[in-house]
């Protein structure tokens, strides 16, 4: 590699940094509001990748388990950079949030911070930027009549029978509709995208994710090691869980209130606060750590979490090009993105309203937020501490 190559390749690592912990101190609003905020300045601001390549990774990284936007966000990174630009990525985008809810765990044991009214300020802000995402996507992702219905019966379908297990059947069962409805709708030609990476390692780490599922709960039963039984946890959970952040928070209660590593006060005080910070909600892995064995216990617990999302993006890119060329594979992906939005369009409702507003006050906060950010487009940041502010004056006036 020539000094220009290098110094190309050090310019492009330091802006996938600059850019993605741009990203971590601001994405407030969860998954939904993420994707959004990569679209705009991914795709929008940088040019970085074109729509249909974006939405053809969100509707990959939907039928993967684990963290969507985490997701999203490593294939970008890896687009731009390679395995390196991937790692920076996630580290920008999520030590922001880590560090807020490592320090939040410390100064639990000290101050009760459950009804602080910041908390409750940001998921209002969160309501308004769901909202704005909602919308944006869905102008992109159902442009016509038969998938605004399919995303419409995947709303209803999620708002009756809220499960994992049903978001699954309600993607799959949307990609067979879309297989049959739209394949003859699919582009001639899609602009390839490079990845530096081969299909012999993406086979590798999908071997590497299945034989760690096989051996940390083998090695687990063997040892006694408080790490160890940290780590074997939350890998299975960011292997296995599918819905992303809000369903990952049921999964791991199960596995760490009966058991007595935590109480349920002290997880949902930590679950509230998670909702609140910037970043990915699996980072609530960074405080469920820390109360159960300190930094180093946060440390192992976000890695565990997120490694399988590394690997499985590993696997699944290598593989996108071809796919994404075939009429059936289009088709399916526009089924896919299509379920997304009434998926997206089900969480708006439960949990993000239902945990947000409570009172005419919140709801009328709500919407001045969303008419600054959708209409005015002021900045998301300025729109959060507009929002925090507008909290205390609700409360000071009531």
């Amino acid at each position: 590699m020539s000094e220009k190559q290098k110094k190309n390749k050090i310019q492009t690592l330091l802006e996938i940094l600059f850019t993605s912990t741009k990203l971590g101190l601001t994405s407030f609003g969860g998954p939904i509001a993420h994707l959004a905020y990569f679209k705009d300045e991914y795709i929008d601001r940088r040019k970085w990748l074109d729509d249909k390549t974006y939405a053809d990774i969100i509707a990959i990284c939907q039928f993967l388990p684990g963290p969507a936007s985490s997701q999203v966000g490593l294939s970008i990174g890896m687009l731009r950079g390679g395995l390196l630009g991937g790692l920076i990525s996630w580290l920008g985008f999520t030590v922001p949030s880590i560090i807020v809810l490592i320090v939040f765990a410390m100064m639990y044991q000290t101050f009760s911070l459950e009804d602080a009214v910041f908390i409750h300020s940001l998921k209002i802000v969160a309501a308004s930027v769901v909202l704005h995402a909602l919308i944006g996507m869905g102008q992109k992702l159902t442009p016509d009549k038969p998938r605004i219905a399919i995303a419409l019966v995947a709303a209803t379908i999620m708002l009756l029978f809220p499960s994992a297990w049903m978001q699954i059947l309600i993607i799959v069962g949307a990609g067979l509709l879309g297989l049959r409805l739209f394949k003859d709708k699919a582009e001639s030609k899609v602009q390839p995208f490079s990845i530096n990476i081969s299909k012999k390692l993406g086979v590798a780490s999908l071997g590497t994710l299945i034989s760690l599922l096989i051996l940390l709960p083998l090695l687990n039963r063997m040892s006694d090691n408080p790490l160890l039984n940290i780590f074997d946890i939350f890998f299975r959970v960011g292997s296995l869980v599918f819905g992303g952040g809000h369903v990952v928070l049921p999964m791991i209660e199960r596995e760490v209130v009966p058991s007595g590593l935590l109480t349920a006060n002290e997880f949902l005080a930590g679950y509230g606060m998670a909702q609140a910070v910037p970043g990915p909600l699996f980072t609530f892995s960074s405080y469920l750590g820390t109360m159960m064995e300190g930094v180093t216990g946060a440390i192992v617990a976000t890695v565990g979490i997120f490694l399988p999302s590394f690997l499985l993006i590993v696997a699944a890119l290598p593989f996108l090009n071809e796919l994404r060329k075939r009429a059936t594979f289009q088709g399916i992906l526009m089924g896919v993105n299509a379920s997304v939005v009434g998926i997206l369009l089900a969480a708006f409702y439960d949990p993000v309203i239902s945990s947000s507003i409570f009172s005419t006050a919140d709801f009328a906060l709500a919407v001045i937020l969303f008419g600054l950010l959708n209409i005015w487009k002021i900045p998301a940041w300025l729109v959060v501490l507009l929002g925090v502010i507008g909290g205390y004056v609700i409360q000071f006036i009531s």
